[in-house]
């Protein structure tokens, strides 16, 4: 152990060492250098795709979808980094008219991120690319059923990079990411599951280190009335089984109301038979997610759900065939907890008022989906979480202008967009007089005169 901290603090070191010369490079030169990172990591796409594939088990065009993501994310943050983070001027007010105030965002200097390894360039790279673009530098720690990716990201970073310590890749044990967030770093970026990041958060928590928590989710879908059936089968289904249900956004429960409630079932199942596990989706990463499946399955079995898609002998040592369970009640394991499988329950609901409280009745609230041609946006509206993709799944982690992060036990915090930019950096604020009042306000030589003065002023303004 004393070797394990040992290495990570001489990373950690070695990062922060490296801040002057990145920062020194302002905006532009780090914009110049990222997006050559993106150049680099574009030409090898085929490659990065092999290695999560192989890592993960998801197929290949999966993997290459991912990637591109999260070099969409990296570009943006290049990009837009300068003119979200530059100094602001600010208004001082009647009472300080002689104040110029202004605001500027400071890196937080070396910021630690530990990756999932359900997504493991997609997620920390939210994180990553918006660090570094805001002039931190990075000692990332992937997962230890995934280290090759990260690996591979710094090596291709380095190509590119002043020197090799500006962002670093920490490979090893999951001990090593707890002592990532005791080693001398500025803040913590976090992907996990809720279990960890309360340890995470803990250990931050003893200096008082800022920390970013994105954590699982149980994520809602309604189907209205007026509901695009087709649509909404189609991509659901992609959203409960895609990545073999290994995505904290993925849709594990659906609520659609009565009079759709057959023609969805219906639909959604056809679609789910077709389906050809080792080409549509791949394997369980984390071969001990699979006694969770199995767990929260036969709990919804004991509970009264029933199965129109599947059943107990689809879980396999490896591999879960799909899943599609009606009738489970709202205390099953399988509504309550995340799964994290390609597994789905339908439960029909009489109205889309009970759909949405149902939707909030859990301690996640990460992201949701909704089909209503009408009335999408106002039902988003009373959803208690993050994001919410109206006629669609999943399209808030691809787009990086917008934030992404949850609230309750989905963690806090927010990754991508100006939102995920300014959480790398804090807030200083700067105020110069630029004339001299002959009346000194914080100064003893104020007089009553002075305080008469500026009670004329106060309620010359608020009266």
């Amino acid at each position: 152990m004393d070797l394990t901290n040992s290495h990570v603090d001489d990373l950690v070191e070695k990062a922060r060492q490296s801040l002057p010369v990145w920062q020194a490079l302002g905006f532009s030169g780090r914009k110049k250098i990222l997006k050559a990172w993106a150049a680099q990591l574009t030409n090898n796409i085929d490659e990065i795709a092999k290695v999560i594939s192989n890592e993960t088990g998801k197929p290949v065009s999966d993997a290459t979808l991912e990637a591109t993501v999260a070099i969409e994310h990296l570009a943006w943050a290049a990009k837009h980094a300068e003119k979200i983070l530059e100094t602001q001027s600010r208004p001082s007010g009647l009472l300080f008219a002689n104040i110029r105030s202004k605001v500027e965002r400071i890196p937080f200097g070396v910021v630690g991120v530990i990756g999932p390894w359900n997504y493991p360039m997609h997620t920390p790279m939210g994180s990553i690319s918006y660090a570094l673009a805001a002039g931190n530098c990075v000692v990332f720690k992937p997962s230890e059923y995934t280290p090759r990716i990260g690996k591979l990201l710094a090596e291709k970073f380095n190509l590119v990079a002043p020197n090799s310590y500006i962002f670093q890749s920490l490979d090893g044990a999951p001990e090593l990411g707890i002592q990532l967030t005791k080693a001398n770093v500025d803040k913590i970026a976090f992907t996990g599951s809720t279990r960890t990041a309360k340890k995470v958060a803990a250990a931050c928590a003893e200096r008082l280190i800022p920390v970013i928590l994105e954590c699982g989710g149980k994520d809602p879908v309604i189907i209205a009335k007026d509901a695009n059936i087709k649509l909404a089968a189609d991509e659901v289904l992609w959203s409960a089984m895609a990545n073999a249900g290994q995505s904290c956004i993925g849709a594990e429960r659906v609520y659609v109301v009565r009079e759709r409630s057959e023609e969805f079932i219906s639909e959604i199942s056809k679609a789910a038979a077709k389906l050809k596990v080792g080409e549509d989706y791949g394997r369980a990463t984390m071969p001990p997610q699979i006694q969770v499946i199995r767990s929260h399955i036969e709990d919804a079995v004991n509970k009264g759900g029933k199965f129109v898609v599947g059943n107990l002998t689809s879980i396999g040592n490896e591999i879960v065939e799909p899943i599609i369970m009606v009738d489970v009640p709202e205390n099953s394991l399988e509504v309550t907890d995340e799964t994290f499988g390609p597994t789905l329950v339908v439960n029909t609901v009489s109205s889309v008022e009970e759909a949405v409280k149902l939707a909030n009745a859990t301690n996640y609230g990460l992201g949701a989906a909704v089909y209503s041609e009408k009335n999408g946006e106002e039902i988003a509206s009373k959803l208690n979480c993050g994001m919410v993709s109206i006629n669609s799944v999943f399209i808030f982690a691809g787009i990086p202008s917008i934030p992404f992060g949850g609230i309750k036990d989905s963690g806090y915090g927010r990754i991508h967009g100006p939102e995920g930019l300014l959480e790398f950096t804090y807030a200083k604020s700067l105020v110069k007089p630029i004339v001299r009042l002959p009346l000194p306000i914080t100064s003893f030589r104020r007089n009553k005169f002075t305080d008469k003065l500026i009670g004329k002023v106060l309620k010359a303004l608020h009266r």
